[in-house]
């Protein structure tokens, strides 16, 4: 963990270096402004300003910052960090980096953002009418229901799960490296299964289960991640392919991808898993109290 730690700085360390000395580094090294992303981020980010503004005056108050602001602020901004900054541009170049972007969008800004529950201020945010059209389509029973089981504890897990799985197959990987279509889904999929899986998670699942959906979830992509980082081939040959030009040979980029996956965004999972032991443990030691 600590050579992982290690070679990380140093890359991040020599990243600038290398901008400044060599001519495709220094063209690239920059933020990356996709309206497909760009435009969601900040339209999502008013919409909350603005709905957190209209309540504040309905209240005839504005108050300090909620811990619902705290916690959509920061998961917006990890997502801009990840998808716009130029942490994107280094992920298209390195495996290593690429990882680093995946994780904090699912592991990172999806929780985040579901700790917030910010769908009632987004409504708030729209003009009336077509908030009202949106209240109502979302209590439409289908609606209602296909939400409930896309949240429901197993097959949030699952649902996740496999498209994790399925995005890091070697050809559908390479393909999300190469095309700009394919890699705008791969993250629009990363990002909105993981917020069904945080749901699920911390606001519809009993604590207990909860924690054991965390524990599959950080073995099953500690499992992938192992099988990239012990792997004695490279399975990743477009995205490793430029990994000469940082000092790395394309495998031992794809074992840090690996690597990356399976320690730090595995002790991320174990540490919710454990959060939540914990509150499920006082929970009922609080009940069996009540009822003594």
């Amino acid at each position: 963990m600590s050579a992982l730690m290690c070679i990380l700085i140093s890359l991040m360390m020599a990243a600038p270096a290398l901008a400044h000395g060599d001519d495709a580094h220094a063209s690239g090294l920059s933020w990356t402004f996709d309206p497909w992303i760009v435009l969601p981020i900040v339209v999502i980010s008013l919409l909350y300003v603005l709905g957190r503004i209209t309540l504040s005056r309905r209240a005839h108050s504005t108050g300090p910052m909620r811990w619902q602001d705290f916690f959509f602020l920061s998961g917006m901004m990890t997502l801009a960090c990840a998808l716009i900054s130029p942490l994107h541009w280094l992920g298209e170049h390195l495996f290593t980096f690429h990882m680093i972007e995946h994780e904090i969008v699912m592991a990172v800004s999806a929780p985040l953002i579901v700790l917030a529950r910010p769908v009632g201020l987004l409504l708030w945010g729209l003009p009336k009418r077509v908030r009202r059209g949106l209240g109502t389509a979302m209590r439409v029973p289908l609606v209602r229901r296909s939400w409930d089981r896309c949240t429901g504890t197993t097959s949030a897990t699952v649902i996740h799960g496999v498209a994790i799985w399925i995005w890091h197959l070697p050809l559908l990987f390479d393909a999300a490296v190469t095309e700009t279509a394919m890699h705008r889904l791969q993250h629009f999929s990363f990002f909105a299964t993981a917020i069904l899986f945080w749901w699920a998670v911390v606001w519809k699942s009993e604590r207990g289960i909860a924690a054991w959906q965390l524990f599959a979830t950080m073995i099953h992509t500690s499992i992938l991640g192992a099988l990239m980082a012990l792997s004695p081939r490279v399975l990743y040959i477009a995205q490793t392919q430029t990994a000469f030009g940082w000092g790395l040979t394309p495998l031992e980029d794809q074992q840090l991808a690996g690597m990356i996956m399976w320690v730090p965004a595995g002790t991320i999972y174990a540490g919710a898993a454990m959060t939540m032991l914990a509150l499920w443990i006082r929970g009922s030691s609080e009940r069996e109290a009540q009822n003594a």
